[in-house]
């Protein structure tokens, strides 16, 4: 059994080895990570915006009304409605709603 374990972890760090080649690059990387960045930029942008946020929104307003219906049916059989998950998930959705207002500023894009 020992055998094969340590025959299992030379076997591994061979095709490690071989496998992790080290890459030379030539040139000024920075300004071509640089250079990528400033094109994509714009792109990540549109997309957080028109896609990521949106989905979070729709996600955040089924919950709260989902939650704010179990709320209602717990004050119908309790006689007491709890306010602190609806408030939660609404201040939530507040802030993801208006989060593309200032999120750019503070990320610097």
């Amino acid at each position: 059994m020992k055998k094969k374990i340590i025959t299992s972890l030379i076997t591994i760090a061979v095709m490690t080895a071989l496998c992790s080649i080290t890459a030379f690059a030539d040139g000024d990387v920075a300004a071509a990570v640089q250079g990528t960045w400033d094109t994509a930029k714009s792109q990540v942008r549109t997309i957080v915006d028109n896609v990521v946020f949106p989905v979070i929104d729709v996600i955040l307003a089924i919950l709260l009304f989902a939650k704010i219906g179990t709320c209602y049916l717990d004050y119908r059989k309790h006689g007491q409605f709890e306010w602190m998950a609806p408030a939660i998930l609404f201040g939530c959705l507040l802030f993801s709603l208006t989060a593309p207002l200032y999120l750019w500023s503070i990320v610097g894009m």
